[in-house]
């Protein structure tokens, strides 16, 4: 992909004013939607400039093409779905020692998928700043057992947690789906290999450095120009190893080598990782900055603000929503469902129209 140009996606509307605005001319689909933006920053040619949808240039239709076509499925269950969080770990930030342990680990998975929970995520390793670095034998002891267990239990959709190419491969070997590497595939030699061979569907998180240096690397031009720009970089390098492009989900990795400030201008400007052409995982999760903002202390008290911080995913089609409550998430998702997802307009409805000036 050609990063340099990006379109980013801006005044989004929903619903039925969504139907209305692009059949006017007023706004372009986000990715084939239900959300539309009426309009849009033009990055890449010396200083951005904000022009409306409706009157980007033709040289750039081409970078336009890209945040309108709707994002490829990566093989797995398609629409919006709510992924739950499984720490298999004494040091989680959240919830560690909670689900330490295989019996633990599998009730609480099965609670989650009877909760609506369309892929579980399963860690060995905290990844929270300043964690621990733990051997890959180690981590494989604490989660092979839950894998095992799982497997006869569900159907739903796995998720290894892990930058280690050995737990990746033994988890793959087990039945696991999804690889999820918080160093898109760049901490372990050996993980693009195992990823390719396998042509299983890979997540690939924004990060600078390591849990233990990344907070030393929080500098950016622009956090959401440079996040998307890295991102490519990192997509261009999984292609190259022979990862099909369509089973690449990407996560611009919140609390990931950001500040706070960073974090919240990159939740509101979310529609810019439409210019990767991948699905997007989203996980806020009772991270700090949630915290920060709404002086709340305890990570665990905070999924209120889990919700608010990821349903601005929504807007990118198929987002996959990386959760701790699962519950609580799959019933955010629902009502907004039903407030802004519309197959048209509803006849009658007054509709804006463009005039000549």
């Amino acid at each position: 992909m050609d990063a340099f140009r990006l379109v980013e996606p801006m005044g989004l509307v929903f619903g039925q004013d969504a139907h209305a605005a692009v059949a006017a001319g007023f706004a372009h689909w986000l990715v084939g939607g239900p959300a539309a933006f009426t309009l849009a920053r033009l990055i890449g040619d010396g200083t951005p400039r904000l022009v409306p949808a409706s009157d980007i240039p033709a040289d750039w239709l081409p970078a336009l093409a890209r945040v309108t076509t709707p994002l490829p499925s990566a093989d797995l269950p398609d629409g919006p779905q709510v992924m739950g969080i499984l720490n298999v770990t004494p040091d989680s930030f959240s919830d560690g020692g909670r689900h330490f342990g295989p019996e633990a680990a599998m009730r609480s998975g099965i609670a989650m998928v009877t909760a609506g929970a369309g892929l579980l995520d399963i860690g060995g390793e905290s990844t929270r700043p300043g964690s621990a670095v733990i051997t890959p034998q180690e981590e494989w002891t604490r989660i092979a057992p839950v894998f095992a267990e799982l497997r006869t239990q569900t159907d739903v959709a796995l998720s290894v947690d892990t930058r280690n190419a050995r737990t990746m491969a033994a988890s793959l070997a087990m039945g696991v789906r999804v690889i999820n590497d918080i160093s898109a595939l760049m901490h372990d030699p050996y993980a693009l290999a195992v990823v390719s061979d396998a042509a299983c569907p890979v997540v690939l998180m924004h990060m600078r450095g390591t849990p233990q240096t990344m907070g030393r690397l929080a500098v950016y031009d622009d956090v959401a120009v440079d996040v998307v720009r890295e991102l490519a970089a990192r997509i261009d390098q999984a292609v190259a190893a022979g990862i099909d492009r369509r089973r690449i989900v990407i996560d611009p990795g919140i609390g990931f080598a950001k500040t706070g400030p960073q974090n919240a201008e990159l939740l509101a400007r979310l529609p810019i990782l439409a210019n990767l052409g991948c699905r997007v995982l989203l996980g806020t999760s009772r991270k700090r900055m949630l915290g920060d903002l709404a002086h709340v202390p305890v990570a665990s008290e905070r999924d209120p603000g889990t919700l608010v911080s990821s349903l601005p995913g929504m807007a990118l089609g198929n987002p996959i929503l990386r959760v701790h409550n699962v519950a609580s998430m799959v019933q955010a998702v629902r009502v907004w469902q039903g407030l802004w997802t519309c197959d048209k307009a509803v006849a009658g409805r007054p509709t804006a129209t463009r005039t000549q000036g």
